[in-house]
């Protein structure tokens, strides 16, 4: 074997991710000590939070009335319990640095759950320096201590799980999740028609109740006070974002940006995008067209079923997970948690090169560090979001295949 087969092998070949992968990890270990310790941190919203678990810790449950600094409480219960136990870990919020080695840690377990994905969909080895490299995605999770390195977190077990066909793991870990914070909801439309694909209608509507029952159990406390006010706050979907904060749609000017057509647009450009997926990709296994599933699946009749692969589980969450960012009026800086891990697997399902895949996460990465964002920088974000979901639906045939991943000639590097 000359070098260069040697060198294509080990890029190509998922077997070798069996070592690079916990390498990577060990590197990556050591480069969070080294932000620990050389980079500032910067705060921006722990203080609020303690601020806001201190008034929860001292009795208060009317979710109106928790507010910190940087304004009042918005986010579901689990993120309450989930910063309280980091607020008793921390000296009440107060050791920022062991605040950041606690998020250390669940980024590289973060990190390790994202690589056992790969690894189970056959992701090439590749792909793999790509999910440590992120500037961003290192800075949300140590230097601004965002709640949603804990929700990236749950998405990524919730995933696995549903690699392993654990639907009903999955689904618990999903729901908690989404009690941290909201963008999780982004899921829900891939993970309905997997469980469809998987179970029949009996069995997914218990664990639909499962999900919505994970969300009033972790707010009880908050429901027997102000349940109005509970749910306005927590899961405030009309909340309008400021136009300076946003990530994606500068380019687009304040006056569209804050528009209620603008708006109702791109609602209705991501009801579109899941019923072309739905009808093109996302059912595919099934072998029939929508009316006839729903009618088969509703009905309790034979329907063809087919083993999901990893990859393909994988494929239609994360591609879920892309539509609703692209469509999504305002993104901040922090919803990178959930994309950064996606994207390299999404480029390669859509058929990218690799030296394509390169190039395309470096521009994304470099949007999502432009801060304050500019024009040019919010084109690239929405640009990169749009071939990512138009480059798998494009190559669907490949990206939904529920066979396992082979390299081919095709796919070399030069």
């Amino acid at each position: 074997m000359t070098l260069t087969q040697l060198v294509g092998d080990i890029c190509l070949n998922p077997k070798h991710s069996k070592w690079i992968a916990p390498l990577l990890n060990i590197g990556d270990a050591f480069l969070c000590v080294l932000i620990i310790w050389k980079v500032p941190y910067t705060e921006i919203d722990w203080t609020t939070y303690m601020q806001q678990i201190s008034l929860y810790l001292s009795g208060e449950r009317d979710y109106t009335q928790i507010k910190g600094s940087t304004g009042p409480l918005v986010y579901p219960a689990a993120h309450v319990y989930g910063y309280s136990l980091l607020y008793h870990l921390t000296d009440n919020g107060h050791d920022i640095v062991f605040g950041q080695i606690i998020f250390a840690f669940l980024y590289l377990i973060a990190l390790t759950v994202v690589m056992a994905c790969y690894r189970r969909s056959g992701a090439p080895p590749y792909l793999f320096p790509l999910l440590v490299l992120s500037k961003r995605l290192h800075s949300i999770f140590m230097l601004r201590l965002f709640n949603d390195g804990l929700a990236a977190l749950a998405m990524w077990v919730a995933i696995l799980f549903f690699q392993h066909r654990r639907w009903s793991l999955g689904v618990i870990v999903w729901s908690i999740g989404l009690g941290i914070k909201m963008p999780l909801l982004l899921l829900a439309p891939a993970i309905a028609v997997l469980l469809a694909l998987s179970l029949s209608i009996g069995p997914c509507i218990r664990l639909g109740g499962v999900a919505v029952g994970i969300q009033v159990l972790l707010a009880i406390p908050f429901l027997q006070t102000n349940p109005a006010g509970y749910l306005s706050r927590a899961f405030e979907l009309t909340r309008q974002f400021m136009f300076k904060w946003t990530v994606n749609w500068r380019f687009v000017g304040e006056e569209l940006f804050l528009s209620r057509d603008f708006s109702l647009g791109l609602l209705g450009l991501h009801i579109l995008l899941l019923g072309v997926f739905v009808a093109t990709s996302w059912l595919k296994p099934s072998g029939s067209n929508i009316q006839n599933f729903i009618r088969n699946f509703v009905t309790g009749q034979h329907q063809k079923r087919t083993d999901l692969s990893p990859s393909f589980v994988m494929t239609a969450i994360l591609s879920s997970l892309c539509i609703g960012l692209l469509c999504a009026r305002s993104l901040h800086y922090q919803f990178f948690a959930y994309l950064a891990w996606a994207s390299p697997f999404l480029l390669w399902r859509a058929g990218f090169h690799p030296i394509l895949v390169y190039i395309l996460w470096a521009l994304q990465e470099w949007a999502w560090n432009v801060y304050p964002s500019t024009n040019q920088s919010s084109m690239v974000v929405v640009l990169s979001l749009s071939i990512q979901v138009l480059g798998v639906l494009m190559n669907r045939n490949r990206a939904f295949s529920t066979s396992s991943y082979k390299p081919t000639s095709k796919e070399h590097i030069q």
